[in-house]
């Protein structure tokens, strides 16, 4: 018999640090709206590198509420990058993933 998997919702705290938050889920959403996933992650300070699966270089600050900061809490993104080749089951705990004003587990 085939069982289909149920998709396990997990819940964060929506004001979390965006580099630990970052680090956790390993995808990024560019200001084009594609959405890549993040190979390796330099912290500096308050600016991180991130280097995408496709060799993409993106300097970043640590903000609660910049764009890709409420991308991410909201799961906004209009493609997924054909050469990080995300897989799917990254793409489904991704959008099964809760951000929750006073709910949830903090980074």
């Amino acid at each position: 018999s085939l069982e289909v998997k149920k998709s396990v919702k997990r819940y964060y705290h929506k004001n979390n640090d965006l580099f630990n938050l970052l680090e956790k889920i390993k995808l990024w959403p560019s200001r084009q709206g594609t959405l890549h996933g993040i190979k390796v992650m330099n912290r500096r300070g308050d600016r991180a590198e991130i280097i995408t699966h496709c060799n993409r270089r993106f300097i970043i600050n640590n903000s609660r509420h910049s764009r890709a900061a409420r991308w991410i809490r909201n799961k906004w993104y209009f493609q997924l990058c054909p050469y990080c080749k995300i897989p799917e089951w990254k793409i489904q705990k991704y959008s099964s993933t809760v951000m929750s004003q006073h709910y949830g587990k903090r980074l």
